[in-house]
């Protein structure tokens, strides 16, 4: 039996599922892998030739293709992995053969105040310590690749001062690239969440001392905020990977030129770093389906999906395959539409936005709840106007979704405090928008409590889809930002810093740049910009400060508002609450 998750922390129910769980060998024959497919690394989980498999499986049939977003969360996080962990359990439970594509849990959250996106309660993915701490060392092999082009970056501009041009052609078999230091767009990465590196200056010594470096501002980011990641993301095969890793622009000459990894002749060996990172990872959920994990998380900075191979693995492989896509429907959903499908030309059957009564309440008028203090009492009781005014969110991200032809599904992610009333306000209100809405109880029951939420999401994949893009790739980008803004997010219109007007003059001038895709960097704890903004903000314009370019992820990021591609870590954070049994090994208080 299950331990109660009323009275158990997540990681002792992991615990617990773990001494019962299915070796990764069990797991790989029913996903249906060869031997020579499956690439374990231990016991419980491994890696997928996904070349192998994607090679079986050309020209047959595929399974249902189904995404799970969610509307504008609390800083607590709407349990949206739980619900892609508990419709996969629901689906296993009335016989279909399923899988699910998640991303790889950051360091940063997961010592931090989000936690490890493992899922939770009885829906969840195992083990969830080895997933939660590095896992099989795929944001590693990022953070080394990516990092390896800073290195190629610094070393280059320091020897192309250190020598004139004859000696550089001698001594390093280079010629000068001649890159601008105030113009470098790339910086550093670690996986964990630091405020004090957004903003460093490096080389110090390198002023006086030739061999100490070249001094010069630059900065760090998070791991999964890398290039490398959204690379990794989109990349369909090894050739189109080391095609994309050429492309990433570094920085610029002083003559305004792209200077990309390609011209550092670096982009081999950072491709040579993903060889094995590019094989999907293979897990389980506490009731023993087959869960891919692959790419990172973060769609508010990054583009927050799982990867496009893992997908067609699954869909190779199952009948019904769900994936993630992170935050709310105007970010992560939003990513998923015009970015992800548009690469991978997957058209999806159904999406699933998860809600709760606490985030509708806390868009309808409640206390915005504070990571790592207790909820506020307005949070225990019933309170159906805050509710029903918190709808107004919830019914925005529903009709982002039938934007894109697809059906959506409301998953009521049920709290045990729910009332009956609550409850029957949000179906009232989704159903008068002609959404199917299915209330779960997959946290407190496993598959059990999710089976009304698997039904309505097969009864939703039977539904014709009319998919279509919310823009074409020849429209202006500057109109691309504006559609999303107004159409997406509910803007009145957008206001580009001055920064951002050159950015965008530059990009469009470029024919190579023009037509690539659009990744926004935004808040996902609002609409808006603005994070305290709750429910649907009203009279507001997107605030664009700065435009980036993802050259060899084959997007341009508009960055909105205050937001930074390097979070920082609170005041309460979870690492203070980790540590190890000494006598059996084991981690304690990961969640």
């Amino acid at each position: 039996m299950p331990l109660d998750p009323t009275k158990h922390a997540d990681w002792e129910i992991a615990q617990a599922a773990e001494k019962d769980m299915k070796t990764v060998y069990e797991i790989g024959d029913l996903f249906g892998l060869t031997k020579e497919e499956l690439l374990p690394q231990g016991h419980f989980f491994g890696k997928i030739d996904y070349r192998a498999v994607l090679d079986r499986q050309k020209g047959k049939p595929q399974g249902k293709y189904i995404d799970v977003t969610a509307i504008t969360p609390t800083p607590l996080g709407e349990g949206k992995s739980t619900s892609t962990m508990g419709l996969v359990e629901g689906l296993g439970k009335i016989g279909k053969r399923v899988s699910a594509a998640i991303r790889q849990p950051s360091g940063g959250p997961t010592m931090n105040i989000k936690g490890s996106a493992a899922g939770g309660g009885l829906a969840q993915c195992i083990p969830l310590t080895p997933f939660s701490l590095g896992f099989t060392g795929d944001i590693n092999a990022i953070m080394n690749a990516h990092n390896l082009a800073m290195v190629a970056l610094t070393s280059r501009m320091q020897h192309e001062r250190n020598y004139n041009d004859e000696q550089l052609l001698r001594l390093t078999k280079m010629k000068r690239l001649d890159i601008d230091p105030t113009n470098v767009e790339m910086g550093w990465v670690i996986d964990f969440c630091c405020q004090s590196l957004r903003n460093i200056i490096i080389g110090i010594d390198g002023v006086n001392g030739k061999r100490d470096g070249f001094m010069m501002k630059s900065k760090f980011g998070i791991a999964v905020s890398s290039e490398v990641m959204a690379i990794l993301s989109v990349a369909t095969s090894l050739k189109d990977m080391r095609e994309r890793m050429g492309k990433i622009v570094v920085g610029y000459d002083k003559q305004g030129n792209a200077v990309t990894t390609e011209d550092l002749e670096v982009a081999g060996a950072m491709t040579a770093w993903m060889v094995e990172a590019m094989n999907p990872n293979l897990m389980q959920t506490l009731e023993g389906q087959p869960v891919l994990v692959h790419a990172g998380p973060f769609a508010n900075i990054a583009i927050g999906q799982s990867s496009i191979i893992a997908d067609q693995v699954g869909l190779g492989l199952s009948d019904y395959h769900v994936t993630e896509s992170g935050f709310g429907a105007d970010i992560g959903f939003e990513k998923f539409w015009n970015l992800k499908c548009r690469f991978s030309k997957l058209v999806p059957d159904a999406a699933v936005v998860v809600a709760t009564i606490r985030a509708l309440k806390c868009h309808g008028g409640a206390p915005v709840p504070v990571p790592g203090k207790a909820l506020p009492s307005e949070y225990s009781g019933e309170n159906v106007g805050w509710v029903e005014k918190g709808c107004a969110n919830l019914l925005h991200h529903i009709a982002n979704v039938k934007k894109a032809g697809i059906s959506p599904v409301v998953c009521i992610n049920a709290f045990y405090t729910d009332t009956d009333n609550e409850i029957k306000k949000v179906r009232e209100l989704c159903e008068s928008v002609g959404a199917k809405v299915a209330l779960s109880r997959h946290w407190q029951k496993g598959g059990e409590g999710a089976i009304e939420f698997a039904e309505a999401v097969v009864e939703a994949c039977e539904e014709k889809t009319d998919f279509k893009f919310l823009y074409e790739l020849e429209m202006p980008i500057k109109d691309r930002i504006e559609k999303i803004a107004t159409e997406i997010y509910g803007a009145d219109g957008v206001d580009f810093s001055g920064e951002a007007q050159n950015q965008l003059k530059r990009i469009q001038g470029n024919a190579e740049l023009a037509n690539l895709g659009l990744c926004m960097v935004k808040t996902h704890l609002s609409l808006s910009d603005n994070p305290a903004l709750k429910g649907v903000p009203t009279n507001w314009r997107l605030q664009v400060r700065e435009v980036l370019t993802y050259r060899g992820a084959g997007f341009i990021v508009p960055v909105a508002g205050a937001i930074s591609l390097m979070p920082g870590t609170a005041s309460n954070p979870a690492f203070r609450r980790v540590d190890v049994d000494v006598e059996t090994g084991k981690v304690e208080g990961v969640f």
